[in-house]
């Protein structure tokens, strides 16, 4: 049987992920076949500093013919320009698309003015929603790339039991996921309304939904500063987290080197690393993990 073909958004060519693309390309092919957002003399280049071989064909690259220079570590318009025109190209020629990390900064600076890869996705494809984590341990968020003091403007019944009704939807669905611990919003949950009574907006929508559902699969809201003892790890998989940090500082804090990044709810399966460029390592010649990258490409296949 013939590998799935997985494209390649190669990422900000200042930071990381050249390199962990050029250690991982063999392990790839085993299970898939990767093909590259990019100018094959960029990888050249990469190779070339990193004093790596280069296993990866010119035959494997879809070109971009766009200017690059490789200045690592460094924060650059034309490194931005590089890694959005590459996610854009991926997006156009294949329904699985792995993605390595870019800088926020760098897509500003070349005038692509989005938080990251999920809002871009988002306006291409409608609303999508952020996952990240491992076998172990996966964390799904009511809102991400949002400042926190906006956060509480979002939460309403409604709104929840939505987002509660499209992740079961576009992911529980059909897998054998009896429980899902839902994080409350203020701390203990808002302590019967004495922190604060959007906790109970979160309640009122978990009951809802799980009547319709006929079965008590979302429980919650749980206290945020409790939900990852260990006694609730063994019995939840899947967390929701009402606001990005909640639920991401306990999952990297655990599973920082093998979590993985996906979004749900497209036509097409996107997932990716679950970190950044770093930028404070890029070319220097550090060991650089790349079981995240493995992770993110088996979970599209």
């Amino acid at each position: 049987m013939s590998k799935l073909e997985v494209a390649v958004s190669i990422g900000d060519i200042n930071g990381v992920g050249l390199q962990i693309a050029l250690q991982s390309h063999a392990k790839l092919s085993m299970f898939c076949k990767p093909f590259y957002m990019c100018d094959y003399p960029l990888l050249q280049e990469a190779s070339t500093l990193l004093n790596l071989k280069n296993p990866i064909l010119e035959k494997d690259c879809l070109p971009l013919n766009l200017p690059f220079k490789i200045k690592p570590g460094k924060i650059d318009s034309i490194s931005g320009a590089y890694s959005f025109a590459s996610f854009k190209k991926a997006l156009e020629v294949s329904d699985r698309v792995l993605t390595l990390p870019i800088h926020k900064k760098a897509w500003q600076l070349a005038g692509a003015n989005y938080a990251g890869h999920t809002e871009y996705l988002r306006e291409l494809y409608g609303e999508g929603i952020m996952m990240l984590g491992c076998p172990s341990m996966f964390v799904a968020l009511f809102s991400d790339h949002v400042p926190l003091k906006e956060v509480s403007s979002l939460i309403s019944k409604e709104s929840f039991k939505d987002f509660l009704l499209r992740f079961y939807k576009d992911y529980l669905k059909g897998r054998d996921i009896k429980e899902v611990c839902v994080l409350g919003f203020n701390p203990h949950a808002g302590d019967g309304g004495v922190l604060g009574d959007e906790d109970f907006l979160i309640q009122d929508a978990i009951k809802e939904l799980n009547l319709d559902l006929g079965k008590d699969l979302f429980i919650g809201p749980y206290p945020p500063d409790a939900a990852f003892i260990p006694s609730n790890r063994a019995r939840f998989s899947h967390f929701i987290s009402i606001y990005h940090d909640a639920g991401l500082i306990p999952l990297k804090a655990l599973y920082f080197e093998e979590s993985i990044n996906v979004t749900l709810g497209l036509p097409i399966k996107r997932a990716s690393v679950d970190h950044g460029v770093a930028f404070d390592i890029a070319y220097k010649g550090a060991k650089v993990n790349t079981k995240s990258y493995i992770n993110a490409a088996k979970f599209l296949v």
